[in-house]
């Protein structure tokens, strides 16, 4: 959930340190801090509660010289956000400086031993207690950091990336990941190091992944070295990572959520590029060819994911089911992992994340995997946790994501969904042709059609003004909308703090009924498919009631428009498809409405982008 930087090399630190803490803010923002090692061999470390311009504006007036540091941007978990608790933490000698991404389960009783052993202790933070940790074994053997590390992360459990520097030894960084994610680059006698690629990509794309367990020292001059627990060395795979520095900009945005959905006809025409041959009547997946007899031998596909990706993973189901006529399971990854899970070496699981570092999906994927079962993954950060822990998969290549309310991700997860059913469905022969030329057909359009569909922007930005002073909304949609509904409630609640509840239209008369009256906006997914009567049955409810209703309608629809407040019109297309248009408008009525209420749509409070802890 935190954002880690570090450099090592012959630069001053303290720009790539700041620059980097900026990309890295949607990783956390309730507070930041950075360490160097200044010119006297010294530490200069400056933290902060607030966000990382804060920071920068705490050390205009301060000593910022330094060709070495770690720098930090936190997402609260042990300790409230504050000056204190905020990273970097020091040891008590002061030698010793860490960051930390993760949670340490047991630092609680590792905590009580250090103060038995008569260590004082500064912060609330569990981080804290691992730089004590590390110095007591230090002093106590005389051993070198990188032992002393070695050891320590013997005693500790949970899931960490920690960056460590010594002053008394100030041309090393010691950085280890264990269920977090941890990157180097490779420069010429100088190493960055980050949570991701985003901040480090405009110095160099020769990059180290770190695997799990993985130890590395990072001596300025010298080449990379990784080792274990164990000490024993490890081959470290450098990879050039395809990343754009203007796909981490916000281009003339106001915004990256705005940016990100605009963005998202193009993403999904990366999405399929050379999936989709050009005549747009077949789908190809390079996995389906390669995996052919695990994936169609599946007797039931189990997805497992958490919030946005869990609701691609609805639609992803009934797609599946439709086309594949397989039995699927949609399980919330956080649950699955805790509940012995009945799973069997004939089961697919597929795991969707955008980050591949989702914590609670990982531990799920690990779990399904030693239970025998083919593990697929649908992720959009090469090189992350999840893909190299499944057994094949597919990237849905929509670039890096930094608004902390999905949408671009979720579009590509659906995108992705479509292309596996309707690969596995053409080589079961579960589909009729016409069906499938049809939906591929259709697919290779909602590009396009997604551009029609946001020249709506306008007209959504001035109907969200209308809402803004709501305090509740509901959400409604069968079928495939259903979790479109899930979807756009679940945006609206992320970004302006506005109470949304998703619904099966059909499930209103079982309860939400009672909550409607002239105060409450409800949205409707009404386009025409097979339950476009029931819906509108639905929609003249709500309106008895004085229910004020949003309805999103396929193009030239004239009855709806006669029964509801306000119409959106959206192109046509096959019912599958619906959502990849459907959710579009959402994205725009969440934007818009929390704008108007002057929210920080980008750093929503009390978010972070990647869920790397449980």
């Amino acid at each position: 959930m935190c954002g880690i930087v570090g450099y090592i090399g012959d630069r001053d630190a303290y720009p790539i340190l700041i620059k980097g803490l900026r990309r890295l803010e949607y990783r956390g923002y309730d507070s930041a801090g950075t360490a160097l090692i200044n010119s006297d061999g010294g530490f200069s470390v400056y933290k902060t509660k607030g966000k990382v311009s804060d920071l920068d504006l705490l050390c205009k007036e301060k000593d910022i010289t330094g060709t070495v540091g770690i720098a930090h941007t936190r997402w609260a978990t042990h300790g409230e956000p504050s000056t204190v608790n905020a990273h970097p933490h020091l040891s008590e000698t002061g030698n010793l400086a860490i960051i930390h991404n993760g949670i340490i389960e047991n630092y609680a009783d590792l905590k009580k031993k250090l103060q038995s052993k008569g260590l004082k202790f500064r912060s609330d933070t569990d981080t804290e207690v691992l730089v004590q940790l590390i110095e007591y074994i230090q002093n106590k053997k005389n051993f070198d950091l990188l032992t002393s590390v070695q050891l320590a992360l013997h005693e500790v459990i949970g899931a960490y990336s920690i960056a460590l520097i010594d002053k008394r030894d100030p041309n090393q960084i010691i950085a280890a990941r264990r269920q977090s994610p941890l990157v180097i680059g490779i420069g010429k006698d100088e190493f960055f190091l980050a949570s991701d690629a985003s901040p480090i990509i405009e110095y160099t794309d020769q990059m180290v992944y770190l695997e799990d367990g993985s130890i590395a020292v990072l001596r300025k001059g010298e080449e990379l070295k990784v080792v274990n627990v164990l000490n024993r060395e490890l081959n470290p795979k450098i990879q050039t990572v395809d990343l754009e520095l203007g796909q981490i900009e916000k281009g003339g945005y106001p915004h990256f959520m705005l940016k990100e959905i605009f963005e998202q006809p193009e993403c999904l025409t990366n999405c399929m590029r050379g999936r989709i041959n050009i005549e747009a009547n077949n789908v190809t997946l390079s996995a389906v060819i390669d995996y052919k007899q695990q994936l169609l031998s599946a007797r039931r596909i189990i997805i497992v994911a958490c919030g946005t990706s869990w609701h691609a993973g609805l639609i992803g189901k009934q797609i599946i089911e439709s086309l594949c006529r397989i039995p699927v399971e949609v399980e919330y990854a956080s649950e699955f992992r805790y509940r012995n899970p009945v799973v069997t070496d004939k089961d697919l699981v597929i795991a969707i994340s955008q980050s591949g570092e989702t914590a609670d999906t990982l531990a799920a994927v690990k779990l399904a995997k030693k239970k025998g079962a083919f593990i697929y993954g649908i992720c959009n950060a090469i090189g992350s946790s999840i893909p190299r822990a499944t057994d094949t998969g597919s990237y849905i290549h929509v670039g890096p994501e930094i608004g902390v309310a999905s949408t671009k991700a979720f579009t590509g997860q659906v995108t992705v969904l479509t292309m596996l059913a309707l690969a596995m469905a053409k080589e079961k022969c579960t589909v009729d042709d016409n069906l499938y030329y049809s939906i591929v057909k259709e697919l290779s359009l909602i590009p396009a059609k997604m551009e029609e569909t946001l020249k709506l922007n306008d007209r959504i930005a001035s109907l969200s003004r209308i809402f803004t002073y709501a305090h509740n909304f509901l959400y409604l949609g069968r079928g495939y909308s259903y979790p479109v509904a899930l979807e756009g409630a679940l945006k609206l609640k992320e970004i302006s703090y506005i109470h949304a509840e998703g619904y099966p239209a059909a499930e209103m008369k079982h309860g939400p009924i009672a909550l409607i009256d002239s105060d409450m906006p409800v949205v409707v997914i009404a386009t025409r498919n097979a339950m476009y009567e029931k819906v509108l049955s639905n929609i003249q409810e709500i309106k008895a009631r004085k229910g004020k209703v949003i309805a999103l309608v396929s193009k030239g629809d004239d009855t709806i428009a006669h029964i509801a407040d306000e119409v959106i019109e959206l192109p046509d297309t096959v019912e599958c498809l619906d959502p990849l248009l459907a959710t579009i408008p959402l994205q725009l009525l969440a934007y818009h409405i929390a704008v108007c209420k002057g929210k920080n749509v980008d750093q929503p409070r009390n978010l972070a982008k990647s869920v790397t802890v449980e």
